[in-house]
């Protein structure tokens, strides 16, 4: 064969080789999706609470616009329309509040800030009239508490804060039929800013959290005891992190910062296994970020979105037990915004404060 043949014989070897790396990198490579800007919200807001309702629509309520601004006022999304159109009032301006969906299709709003303070004051939203009514008060003041709704309709309030660092250790619960609250035995730790996920079991994991010094204890809540029980402790103490269940049952912990702040935003992530009770360190986060949603979103695919503290946005799939950056991005590391799922499976993000005292109202959406 002359030498022409030769280097031609090569080049068609060497296309077909490139090529079918091409498609094997392509084809396996994750899809992670992108995120891009959407309609703003009525007004700007961070620490606000954004609940799915029945009929598709998110429910956004209170938050604040800076430092002792807070609102009482209340926003809807429609998917449908893209945009945002006000509701009812809350009978407080309130921030760092909880809003459990319950199966009745009210919304539960409970505590928050009010001040410099926890608030004991509760109020159902309806959707069917657009308005907020007062119910009975909460066994404690409480800030940013955690909550959780049960398998039998219950709602699980637990930790927060009373006063400026007097963090609390009780624990109540919302009963979803009497629509009172009642307390029940206390958790280990007192905490706020940690997290609580519903496992598969019917039990809760309470994570980290914040009580003079950043918190590496974990515990359990059993609803069919009503009482906690400690479990494994993270590898890393943190507080203001994310967490989310796992299609297998795991629970991902991500992100947060240690008592340094904002001096000391973590990329590091671990997971939990209720079988063993332990917590077991996982790849990183592309970017450290604190200040996050409470729960990751956990999308149709089984991978979580993980979205605020950073500019960045990130997908973290349990298959390869990676993060990977979607496209596209935020326009600050907006910190206290929120994640919800909507139901074509897109996620709407809202709000949020940059590195500076001023919330936004940008939205963004991520599309798989």
């Amino acid at each position: 064969m002359n030498r022409s043949r030769v280097l031609f014989a090569a080049a068609i070897t060497i296309t077909f080789v490139v090529a079918a790396a091409a498609f094997h990198e392509t084809k396996s490579a994750p899809r992670v999706g992108a995120v891009s800007p959407a309609t703003p919200m009525l007004q700007p807001r961070s620490g606000h609470t954004a609940t799915l309702l029945p009929d598709g629509k998110v429910l956004i309520a209170g938050g604040m616009r800076g430092n002792q601004q807070f609102y009482k006022s209340a926003e809807l999304y429609d998917p449908t329309t893209g945009r945002f159109q006000a509701t009812g009032e809350m009978s407080i301006g309130r921030v760092g509040q909880i809003a459990v969906l319950l199966r009745s299709g009210k919304v539960l709003i409970a505590g928050g800030w009010v001040g410099n303070g926890g608030t004991d004051t509760a109020e159902l939203y309806d959707p069917a009239t657009g308005k907020f009514t007062s119910i009975s008060k909460m066994t404690a003041r409480r800030g940013r508490p955690s909550a959780t709704l049960l398998a039998n309709g219950d709602v699980l309030l637990a930790g927060g804060e009373k006063e400026d660092n007097e963090s609390l250790a009780s624990a109540e619960i919302f009963n979803g039929k009497t629509l009172s609250f009642h307390a029940i035995a206390s958790m280990h730790h007192a905490r706020v800013s940690h997290t609580a996920t519903l496992l598969n079991d019917g039990r809760v994991l309470i994570t980290g959290g914040y009580a003079g010094s950043v918190s590496s204890s974990a515990e359990l809540y059993d609803p069919k005891a009503g009482t906690f029980a400690e479990t494994g402790t993270l590898g890393i103490a943190r507080c203001k992190h994310t967490a989310g269940l796992l299609p297998d049952g795991r629970v991902l912990v991500a992100g947060g910062s240690d008592s340094r702040g904002w001096d000391s935003n973590l990329n590091s992530a671990e997971i939990y296994d209720p079988q063993t009770g332990k917590f077991i360190a996982t790849a990183a986060m592309n970017d450290p970020r604190f200040k996050l949603p409470d729960e990751a979103v956990r999308l149709a695919s089984g991978e979580l979105l993980i979205a605020g503290g950073s500019r960045q946005v990130e997908i973290f799939d349990p298959a390869s037990a990676k993060f990977s950056v979607v496209a596209g991005h935020l326009s600050e590391p907006w910190h206290f915004m929120s994640e919800t799922k909507l139901r074509d499976g897109s996620v709407l993000l809202a709000g949020g404060y940059p590195n500076g005292p001023a919330a936004t109202a940008q939205t963004w959406i991520y599309r798989p």
